[in-house]
């Protein structure tokens, strides 16, 4: 899925790749809000924007590396794949280049 300004939030299901596109503005991605272990859902700056428009990952009630604040992405030309892995640990990197 590409997403832009126009269809923020976007609400992620389990095996997507989001070509995220920032130029005009910030925007979000909503994780799944009852993930199984193994889902994975990948993030790519298609533009190199993030650093001047983040991109906002809401964690959906989960966590992020057992962390209890959405994850802002803001490296141009960052890509990242999470991967559930527990109620404990919520959502980890798999992948991330920034």
């Amino acid at each position: 899925a590409t997403i832009t300004d126009s269809n923020s939030p976007y609400a992620a299901v389990a095996g997507a790749q989001i070509f995220a596109n920032t130029t005009a503005n910030p925007i979000e991605i909503d994780l799944p809000a009852s993930p199984a272990v193994g889902d994975e859902i990948t993030i790519i700056d298609t533009r190199g924007t993030f650093a001047s428009n983040n991109l906002t990952i809401d964690r959906n009630g989960q966590p992020i590396n057992t962390g209890t604040s959405n994850l802002v992405l803001n490296t141009n030309g960052q890509a990242i794949t999470l991967v559930y892995v527990d109620a404990t640990r919520g959502w980890a990197f798999k992948t991330n280049t920034a």
